[in-house]
């Protein structure tokens, strides 16, 4: 009988997985796993400090809310990756590479619709905007949102801003008994350089007053404009950015992939042996 060559790698002793692809992929995963629960718990602070009332009246355009529901979204997916890959699970891994494809598909897909149907996407902008326009007292954390956005765009409103009317307290009609009636917020006025105190009601009655007249205190174009002139002169470093976000998701869908045919070909050798464990020349 012929013996095997004391030097020769028994098959119960070699492996197809490389542990290199396995704890790459498990603490690319980690990273993302651990980033996902610190959005969530962020996000979740955020709600429970917010009065009831307030919370469910601007649920729609609440920051707070869109943080939660991307953190556990990237929390079951990276969860998937981040067992599946520690303890070689096909099931999980395939539903991590599917999830991870359709991610990347679906951001694929609205970056091509909103340039091909900008017209549309800008509408869906404005839509957007008006309604946190309506909700901009109910909510601090959109409120610093919106005066953020108008501060760094200098602009006032989404189209203009006498948009600030549809707001219950900067509403212009004379049925409005609020102290902010015709104002607009403190973020649409402008600024001067050397100015030593601060006038945070600069903004009270410009909605009374025209263009030009408005024009000498506070910010008249709307965000939406200024929004879109924004995207058209940065598109390289939107670009940089897409290209940012989608190249963690391809090497994680890489890595899977890799990993997944790995574990099959081990599985296929572990077969291999038990059927020929018998063979006399094994």
């Amino acid at each position: 009988m012929a013996k095997r060559p004391k030097t020769a790698l028994r098959a119960d002793e070699f492996s197809f997985v490389s542990p290199v692809v396995k704890y790459l992929l498990f603490f690319f995963n980690m990273l993302f796993w651990v980033i996902s629960m610190v959005m969530v718990g962020i996000g979740v602070y955020a709600r429970l400090v917010k009065h009831a009332e307030a919370a469910m009246a601007c649920l729609a355009v609440d920051p707070a809310l869109l943080l939660i529901a991307v953190g556990v979204l990237m929390f079951l997916i990276t969860f998937c990756g981040c067992i599946g890959s520690l303890r070689e699970n096909i099931c999980l891994l395939q539903a991590f590479s599917i999830c991870l494809t359709l991610v990347f598909l679906l951001q694929l897909a609205a970056g091509i619709l909103g340039f091909v149907f900008s017209d549309k996407a800008r509408g869906k902008v404005s839509e957007v905007i008006g309604n946190a326009i309506v909700h901009y007292r109910d909510d601090l954390d959109l409120q610093n949102l919106i005066d953020f956005g108008q501060k760094e765009f200098n602009c006032c409103g989404g189209i203009s801003y006498k948009d600030w009317s549809q707001n219950m307290y900067f509403n212009c009609t004379a049925e409005n008994l609020s102290r902010e009636r015709c104002s607009v917020p403190y973020s649409c006025c402008l600024h001067e350089e050397d100015e030593s105190v601060i006038n945070t009601m600069c903004g009270q009655g410009m909605q009374a007053l025209d263009y030009v007249e408005a024009g000498q205190y506070i910010h008249t174009n709307g965000c939406i404009d200024r929004l879109v002139n924004w995207l058209h002169t940065n598109l390289f470093l939107l670009g940089g950015v897409a290209l940012g976000f989608a190249i963690p998701q391809l090497v994680g869908i890489l890595l899977s992939q890799i990993l997944i045919n790995q574990i099959q070909d081990q599985i296929k050798l572990q077969s291999y042996t038990v059927q020929h464990q018998a063979d006399p020349w094994y």
